[in-house]
């Protein structure tokens, strides 16, 4: 029990009450809620939680599936530690504070002439919490977001500051890129940035049967690739971005008709097919089948952002897996056949990206060219026993977790899926020795 006096404790703490996640696939009721405005207010709750025995975690956007930020200690909210803090034009790297959110950067970086090499199709998470939890969007070509980040600051257990570069500290770079959250609070990030650039966008409705034939190649062939299956069908809807220089020729989507896809179709339509699939399960498949004609057809060139990044107005529930690129194809027709023998019925759409191998140890492409299989469910559906049997599969395909989704993987399972697992399990018992950061799903993923 914490023997904390009210004169010592920090000002900026205030009583905790509930925490869920944007998902609704978790709950926590934290003790203490905190939101620091600089960096000294978070040195002091890290100092005071660790000598009262009480545990940190910091909560973004909420968009992990996962009680990675569950906490009954003190729960931080870095959203008013946000924005740019330097820019070195030169080098294109721009430092942020940690609670700066996705949907920012675009508004952000516009004055610098700079955007970020690759993004995922969500933007409402905060840098931090992105890059700690594995964010990667697609591209063959291209690293997850924690790839693109060239310096570290946090806070670690003992309340001490540390900064970790590619010059300073170097060697702990590959760890703190994508830490969990388990090495300390991240207050800062530096990111390398790109010149601003220019996506042609083509989405085509196609066959699933051919495009897992091509597979390969259409995942190489152009800068970044994905497809979305329709359960139930032979339909995929398939999206192929290829970069273009800033100064290309923009030509967007009408707003109107970006409104009835993005909108309309993509999260009101959605949502209704939930709704009705709950109600009479059987008109899944003709639901689905008919989702397949009215969406994914078109043309248009825009900035990269508005590209990358799509609205989700749905909220549901997710478990991905990374699996070497070359097992995509098989991995998926396991997975329709595991539905077509198992009569479920799947009204959410499963997606398919790719990225290239990174050295981050705890990344999902760790040392390997990776293909992203990634299944939903509607919140208010139980995904366990659709999300077990789908794990089941990807594992026998070497398939690593999302970190921040769904799944029912420990740390005995996972040591043996990533070379570096021990030596991160080392740098977080050097930074954290007391466990100020732990929770249990940290305990469970990493062990005690």
């Amino acid at each position: 029990m914490s023997t904390e006096t009210t004169e010592s404790r920090p000002r900026v703490l205030a009583p905790g009450g509930i925490w869920r996640n944007w998902g609704r696939s978790e709950t926590s009721h934290p003790t203490w809620v905190a939101r620091p405005t600089n960096v000294g207010e978070i040195v002091d709750i890290v100092t005071w939680a660790g000598a009262n025995g009480l545990t940190v975690k910091t909560v973004g956007a909420g968009h992990s599936f996962t009680a990675i930020a569950a906490t009954d200690g003190v729960l931080l909210d870095l959203g008013w530690i946000d924005g740019v803090l330097s820019v070195d034009e030169q080098l294109g790297q721009v430092t942020l504070g940690a609670g700066t959110n996705l949907h920012q950067l675009p508004d952000i970086l516009h004055p610098y002439g700079l955007a970020l090499a690759n993004m995922g199709d969500i933007d409402r998470q905060t840098i931090a919490g992105a890059i700690s939890t594995g964010t990667h969007g697609t591209g063959a070509s291209f690293g997850g977001l924690a790839t693109q980040v060239v310096g570290v600051t946090l806070v670690i257990g003992d309340g001490s500051i540390l900064r970790v570069t590619e010059t300073t500290n170097a060697e702990l770079l590959p760890a703190v890129r994508l830490g969990l959250g388990a090495l300390g609070v991240i207050v800062d990030v530096t990111v390398q940035c790109v010149p601003a650039y220019l996506l042609s966008a083509v989405e085509r409705p196609e066959r699933l049967d051919a495009v897992l034939a091509e597979f390969e190649h259409r995942a190489t062939a152009v800068d970044h690739f994905e497809f979305y299956w329709w359960p139930h069908t032979d339909g995929v809807s398939t999206k192929s971005n290829t970069r273009l220089p800033g100064d290309a020729e923009r030509v967007p989507l009408h707003p109107v008709a970006e409104w009835w896809e993005d909108r309309v179709l993509s999260n009101g339509a959605l949502a209704l097919m939930c709704t009705v699939g709950r109600l009479v399960p059987g008109a899944t498949p003709a639901i689905n089948r008919l989702a397949t004609t009215l969406v994914g057809n078109r043309d248009f060139t825009d900035h990269s952002h508005r590209v990358f990044v799509s609205p989700r107005a749905v909220r549901f529930r997710e478990m991905e897996y990374a699996v070497p690129r070359a097992a995509v194809p098989a991995a998926l027709r396991d997975i329709r056949t595991l539905i077509e023998d198992r009569g479920w019925r799947i009204s959410f759409p499963i997606e398919v990206r790719v990225t290239a191998a990174d050295p981050n140890w705890l990344s999902t492409a760790h040392g390997r060219d990776s293909g992203y299989i990634a299944v939903h469910r509607h919140f208010r559906d139980d995904p366990e026993e659709y999300f077990r049997a789908v794990e089941a599969i990807m594992r026998g395909y070497g398939g690593r977790p999302h970190w921040g989704k769904m799944h029912y993987q420990d740390a005995e399972s996972l040591a043996g899926l990533y070379p570096r697992f021990t030596d991160f399990v080392g740098v977080r018992d050097r930074l954290d020795p007391a466990r100020v950061f732990a929770n249990p799903y940290l305990s469970r993923v990493l062990g005690s």
